[in-house]
Parts: structure tokens; sequence; C-alpha cells
């Protein structure tokens, strides 16, 4: 594919949502676009393997991203994000959750997300969706997103949900169903137990369109305006910056984080903010980079008795058992099974999501296991804290100030604290009795909630979903055209006026499918 200077389209990241635009918008075989991507290839084999993914942390395939010191917690946290082709769909869990009914209606009636309602979305999803058990009508069969029942399930995460089921939760086999709430395994975005990335999904089927071509390595610089109109991107290219036109669109796909940075560096944002900075003014938008919020997490962990652990697969003979067959401890997605549930009543939908591990995971898996052991960690999903992203530098190279302002309204830390008594009430239920040897962390369970505070602020992290840095609303309109200017839109998760109940990559993908629509002039 010859690297041209002129396009009809340049998308802005090759992550889960720009993967999607590029097949997408290259089914015009009149479209010209290019796709920049700011990491390398994804030619890593703890990419492609399932239970790998945490070992991609901190390295050259993640962002690295570090929050500031949260003032309700006293600690920053640490983000990975994916750096690569894939973005994060190549460095995630893998959970395939659309979230809940309430959440896309709440974007619509809430947020003047028009077209953006439940029945709006529906088909978008089903349209990406392979799934490989679940049918119609409320699940697509032959899209290019590979979604399957786990190849291995520990004996550890099948006796936790049929624990929950006895402590008082449903069991589903169907998270995506009519009803979200419930007990039981995830299902997961892998192909014959490979991780799927959208990569995988949507953007190899599309290289060898003669009307596509992708850098990788070729980080964005900054959006080009002429007046208020985008007309193309800078961006480097071996550390020399070139530039990119645009004739149709610019299209920024970075994520949360990082498109909501660019925006700003090239002089759309909070206008004293970028005055600040030494950066011209092309567009006042107070909005970007607010609103900012992620699902926080927090663990409580076991030690085992009379089990395995996923760690002991982690041996080269279970890796050549990988390499021969995909089957194994090794196709496991470390979160195997969890649950919704709402913590009060009268609530809209859930506001908790578990997960559970058959092993010791916290700190976002970059601590060595010490013994045996089992994690199941609460997750709030309905979240009333938001923060903001702000500029550190007009450099583009630099990390921008990040700040999700974890449990900031209180109601956060109750939902947390009374999803941590369930889980443990759950660990004292069931068939898993006989596997839970000793609390491991904390080290007692009989806390009172000032003690389950000073817990969730010293072990909270992220569940790795940021959204809504660009809301529809308050950044992009609902077909996610850039307010103030001309030619750029938005399509990824900081388009989310509010997170979705569950796992953001499914939802992600959704958007890029309909934002393609959008962009095509065409309709499902």
């Amino acid at each position: 594919m010859a690297v041209q200077d002129s396009y009809d389209y340049v998308i802005v990241g090759a992550g889960s949502a720009g993967c999607v635009l590029a097949n997408r918008l290259t089914e015009d075989p009149a479209a010209r676009v290019l796709l920049l991507e700011a990491g390398a290839a994804d030619t890593a084999d703890e990419i492609h393997i399932p239970a790998a993914f945490s070992s991609l942390f901190k390295t050259k395939w993640d962002w690295n991203y570090e929050t500031v010191e949260q003032k309700h917690t006293g600690k920053p946290a640490y983000w990975p994000r994916g750096k690569m082709l894939g973005g994060c769909s190549s460095i995630n869990a893998m959970i395939y959750i659309r979230g809940n009914r309430a959440d896309y209606d709440g974007w619509r009636d809430q947020h003047g997300a028009e077209g953006w309602g439940w029945d709006d979305v529906l088909p978008y999803f089903k349209r990406a969706e392979g799934n490989q058990r679940l049918g119609g009508p409320l699940h697509g069969t032959d899209g290019p997103l590979h979604v399957e029942d786990r190849r291995f399930t520990h004996e550890l995460s099948h006796a936790w949900v049929d624990s929950a089921v006895a402590w008082g939760l449903k069991r589903t086999d169907d998270f995506n169903g009519e009803s979200q709430e419930g007990a039981g395994v995830y299902q997961v975005t892998c192909k014959k137990g490979r991780r799927w990335s959208t990569a995988d999904a949507y953007l190899r089927p599309a290289l060898d369109r003669p009307n596509l071509t992708v850098k990788t390595c070729a980080p964005a610089t900054r959006v080009v305006f002429e007046g208020t109109r985008a007309v193309g991107v800078s961006y480097l290219d071996n550390g020399v910056e070139r530039t990119a036109r645009a004739s149709a669109e610019v299209v920024l796909s970075g994520g949360a984080v990082n498109s909501p940075q660019l925006l700003m560096v090239s002089g759309v944002g909070p206008a004293e903010h970028l005055r600040e900075h030494g950066i011209d003014v092309v567009a006042a938008l107070p909005g970007v980079g607010e609103n900012l919020h992620d699902h926080p997490a927090c663990g409580i962990i076991w030690s085992t008795r009379g089990t395995t652990d996923l760690v002991d697969a982690a041996t080269p003979r279970g890796l050549i058992r990988y390499q021969l067959t995909k089957r194994g401890p090794l196709t496991s997605n470390i979160g195997e099974a969890g649950a919704f549930f709402p913590t009060t009543d009268g609530l809209a939908g859930p506001d908790m999501q578990i997960h559970v591990a058959p092993t010791l995971f916290y700190d976002n898996g970059l601590r060595e296991p010490t013994v045996s052991g089992f994690t199941s960690a609460a997750t709030v999903v309905d979240v009333a804290s938001r923060g903001r992203l702000r500029l550190k530098s007009a450099n583009p190279q630099w990390k921008p100030e990040i700040d999700p302002a974890y449990y900031a309204d209180s109601r956060d830390m109750d939902t947390m604290i009374a999803g941590l008594r369930a889980l443990i009430e759950i660990g004292k239920s069931g068939p898993l009795t006989r596997f839970l040897d000793q609390p491991f962390l904390p080290t007692r369970h009989d806390l009172s909630d000032a003690e389950l505070a000073e817990h969730v602020r010293e072990h909270t992290q992220t569940l790795y979903h940021p959204v809504g840095t660009c809301a529809i609303g308050s950044v992009v309109d609902p077909q996610l055209r850039v307010q103030g200017v001309e030619g750029l839109r938005v399509v990824d998760a900081s388009v989310m006026p509010v997170v979705p109940r569950g796992n953001t990559n499914a939802p992600t993908v959704m958007v890029a499918e309909k934002a393609a629509d959008l962009i095509r002039g065409r309709s499902i």
C-alpha cells in the first residue's frame, strides 16, 4: 500500500474503534482512508494468548498512564491502555458485555443523544457480533467480532457461580439477554481459544484493499485546521513530522485519554486552559476533557486449598499445549465468571458487577502470586463521580493530567462497600467454602464499614473503562461531529456521556459501527 499525502478520511488510532472504521469506510472502493497508529503491529505472542494479557502491562505495548494522586484514596492509579494495532482490544480481558438497556435510553433521554437509545444501538451490536452459542433476536451470529464460550473455566469459577446462586442471585448463561442481572460465566471475544481483537476481526480482512493505508509507529501531533475546518493530521514518521490531508473528514479514535488530548493541543477545548499552554484557540469548547469517569474495582482475596491455581499453567508444558491445541488454562481470560446486581432497591439497573479469578489478581496483576488463591472483585458500574483530563504541556508527546476523581461522590464508596460485603457473604455460601482457606486481602473479613472503606482506598484499581471526555451533548453532537468546527468527528469511548454498566469494549465497537453509517450517510 503506497503512502499518499492526501486521503478522503484520516483516522487517528487503530484501536477498538479505529479498526472498525477502517474496515467499514473502505467497503466503499472510492473512499481513500489513512489509519494512523502510534504503536506497533500486534506481533507479540502474549497479545494472542488470553491468559497472558497482564504481562503486556508496563511494556512497549502499553501507554502506561498514571492518574494524579486521588483525593479520596491518597494515591495515583495506574491505567494501562493498549498501544498497538487493536488498541485496548489487544490488551483487555476479552469479556463481552454490552451494558444495560437503561444505559443507552439514558444517553438519549438525559444527555441529548438522539438516535442512541437501546432500540437504536441493538442492531449495531448484532451486526458486529459473531456469537457461537447465542442467537436472535438479541444476538448476531455472523458478525466479524467472534464471541464464544471460553474453552477453559476453572472449578473455582464454577463453584463461585454456584455459591452466588446459593446466596440469592439467579443463574444466567447470558449477561446480554433480556435481563443483565444474575451470576454466571462470561463469554469472551476469542476465536477457538485465541484472542480476537478488532485488529483480527476488522482490520486484517481489509488490509489488502487498495484504498486503505495503515501507518504504525506514527503518533499524531495535531489536527490541521484551515479556519475552523479540519483538513488533515500531522504525525511523526520515523521522527519526522508529516501531514496527511483529509478531503472529507478527520476522525479521532484515540480513546478517552488520547482523543481529548489531541483536540486540546490542536486548539479545540477550554479556551483559558489552552491559552495557559500557549495554544491558539480554534474553537472554545469547555466540555473537552470534562466528564471523565471509570469503573473502580476492589478485590476480596482468599488463599485456597484442595484445588489448583491458574499460574500452575504458566509452564513451558502449558505453553506447548496451548500452542498445539489452543486449549487448557492459557485460554482463560483470568476474570472467568461474575455477576450483576443492584445493591439497593429502586435502581434503573444493576450498580454492581463482580469479576472472579482462580488466582491472586490485584494491583492489575502486577504482583507475583505468593500462594494459591482466589480473587473476587467488586466493580461500581453506575458511577456517580466525575473527573477531568487536562494538558501538562502543549507538546503532544507529553502525557496528560488524568483525574477520574474516584469516590468524589460518596455514593460510589457506599456501593463499593455493599459489593464487598456481598462478596464476603458469597464466600461463606455453597460449594466455594470447601476451597477457600484463609483471608488473604484483607487478612480478616469481619470488618466495619470504616475498615472496609480503608481497604477500598488502599486497593482500588481501574477496571480499564475510562469514558466521557468528548461526550455526546457537550463536545460532539449525536452524529459525533465536534461542535464548533467542521470536518472532524470523535469515534471512541470518549463520546459516551455515561459509562455503560459493564465492560466497555463491545460498546466501543458498537459506537464505531454506528459511526461508520453516520459518516457514509446510510442506516442499518
